[in-house]
């Protein structure tokens, strides 16, 4: 199966890019808050795999084809928190997980959360991914 009918199993159409880093989007606009604040683990993570969907956008127009992807190297998870949250790693499993269903073990990578005091535009979560491509 290929990379694109499992995520269309998934039920995933990818976004149009937009020149801008990779933050959490609600209905097209910065979903603003923090963790523990404002904004659930359950609803950090939905944004964490929707951030992931804007990241495979971004991959498919610099690669034209994601099958092209060899491996999902690393992952830098920054979620926006308030101090006496600690469940970052939960936020990143959003990604990390949709990103095993559709690539499977090509998926399996390193992986870092932070809790940070702001994102860009006050988004709750922002993600950064390096993935090896063949030639």
């Amino acid at each position: 199966m290929s990379i694109y009918d499992k995520m269309a199993a998934l039920g995933i159409v990818l976004p149009e890019v937009v020149p801008s880093g990779h933050i959490a989007k609600e209905n097209g606009k910065p979903w603003v808050g923090q963790l523990d604040l404002n904004v659930t683990t359950e609803q950090g993570i939905r944004a964490a795999r929707g951030v992931a969907i804007d990241l495979l956008a971004t991959l498919h127009v610099a690669i034209r084809l994601l099958n092209k992807i060899k491996r999902i190297v690393k992952l830098m998870v920054l979620v926006n928190s308030a101090p006496t949250f600690t469940e970052q790693h939960l936020v990143a499993n959003g990604v990390s997980e949709l990103l095993v269903e559709i690539f499977g073990a090509n998926a399996w990578h390193a992986r870092c959360a932070f809790g940070v005091a702001q994102i860009p535009f006050g988004a709750c979560v922002e993600i950064d991914l390096i993935a090896e491509v063949a030639d």
